[in-house]
């Protein structure tokens, strides 16, 4: 559930009506719930007691400062891939042990400030990343945890871009090349080879992948006496954008629980979209109507460029009026809601049923505070819009809407074409 709601027809995030906040805040931009956020944390945490996870949220999936200071301050710690996450999670204050780094494609100065840093763990992709941890961790004097990502080869039933865990991908090591590092953990004296990492995909709605994937690594364990301490199962729980029926992390954690249990094993888990998916919503303007003789389009400000994954993945997100006249649905017609970009693919959402919606008519994507603002670019140079969260009753734009001038920054002309 999330915290955006319609009462007397307008649509409130919290205790504040998003139309309110659409008079102050130029659009398009997102808007963030905080207490949504919150919320889908907490349930996690609870579903999972049992073991006592570290729970690392996702930065790629919503990385504002302020909602990942919203995290650190309620107990999570975070999952970073990139050293510009590493700086965005230093500036939400976390806890460096409550830090895992993963992602296929480390540079020597990402690793060497992670380790500066004292993250907790390396979430190691490669033979060859794993050579370079250990360089940069002889020439700095440290000891670094680092935890082997498997690759189980398991399929899960979501779009190919963000199937993880599926032999052909990139991602992880098979199981002998493991065997074979653990069995020449002498060679790495700066590492401490002390857990395996998994993660099988996004969006995923059932537990079925996440226990393949778990029972065999447990088994691969057990056959190899594979000396770890920690078992990180990864993210992915999925979440409705639709008529999807995800499975709910009470459900989740009662299907992988007695696994995790036996093995007593530490657990580290690294949700985003569940936490962040339902928590933001795009909030874009009508422009324009536009009627063809075999389409109706509704073209607003909002843009593939603020949300690319309807584009990209062919995603579904629920699109309604912030504010609905209560004969709406007397006046409902099928349209395609299309942004201004120069693009046959720049749509927010296609053959939606929608009331016929004046230029200047207020929007809300919803299900869009994962993967939204944080893949959001300046194609066709648009400048990105705010980023706003709501807790409670007042709201705070905790990320200004750019300027022309912030499109062009570090920009220049070289001395001969002047």
């Amino acid at each position: 559930m999330h915290e955006f709601a319609f009462k007397n027809n307008e649509l409130y995030c919290e205790r504040m009506k998003v139309g309110d906040i659409a008079k102050r805040v130029p659009t398009p931009f997102y808007l963030y719930s905080y207490k949504t956020l919150i919320d889908h944390y907490r349930k996690i945490k609870a579903a999972f007691r049992p073991v006592n996870p570290l729970i690392c949220f996702s930065v790629k999936s919503s990385s504002n400062i302020a909602v990942l200071r919203a995290m650190v301050k309620n107990g999570a710690g975070l999952d970073i891939v990139s050293g510009g996450e590493l700086y965005r999670a230093r500036l939400a204050g976390v806890n460096p042990k409550r830090v895992v780094y993963a992602g296929v494609g480390k540079r020597c100065d990402e690793i060497t400030e992670a380790i500066k840093f004292g993250i907790f763990f390396f979430n190691v992709e490669s033979e060859e990343e794993l050579q370079e941890i250990q360089r940069v961790a002889k020439s700095l004097g440290k000891k670094v945890n680092v935890a082997i990502r498997i690759n189980p080869d398991v399929i899960p039933k979501t779009h190919s871009y963000i199937a993880t865990g599926k032999g052909e991908t990139k991602f992880g090591l098979d199981f002998e090349t493991v065997h074979k590092i653990f069995n020449s953990s002498w060679r790495y004296p700066n590492l401490n080879l002390n857990g395996l990492h998994v993660h099988v995909g996004s969006q995923i709605l059932d537990a079925a992948p996440f226990q393949a994937a778990i029972h065999k690594i447990l088994d691969f364990i057990k056959k190899y006496h594979i000396a770890v301490e920690y078992f990180n199962i990864g993210g992915g729980l999925g979440i409705m954008y639709s008529i999807e029926h995800p499975q709910t992390a009470r459900s989740f954690a009662e299907k992988i629980l007695p696994m995790l249990k036996r093995s007593k094993l530490k657990i580290i888990l690294e949700p985003g979209r569940f936490i962040s998916g339902n928590s933001g919503v795009l909030i874009t303007r009508v422009l324009y109507n536009k009627l063809t003789p075999r389409k109706k389009f509704v073209i607003v400000d909002g843009a593939m460029n603020d949300l690319i994954r309807p584009s990209l993945y062919e995603a579904y997100h629920k699109i309604v009026p912030v504010a609905v006249d209560g004969n709406s649905s007397e006046t409902s017609e099928k349209v395609d809601i299309v942004g201004p970009i120069c693009e046959s693919g720049d749509f927010l959402g296609k053959d939606r049923l929608l009331p016929h919606m004046e230029s200047g008519a207020l929007l809300a994507v919803m299900g869009a505070g994962a993967y939204g603002f944080t893949m959001s670019s300046n194609y066709n140079s648009r400048r990105r819009g705010a980023e706003v969260m709501v807790i409670g009753n007042k709201f705070y734009v905790v990320r200004k809407k750019e300027t022309y001038r912030d499109l062009v920054r570090g920009e220049s002309i070289p001395r001969i074409l002047k």
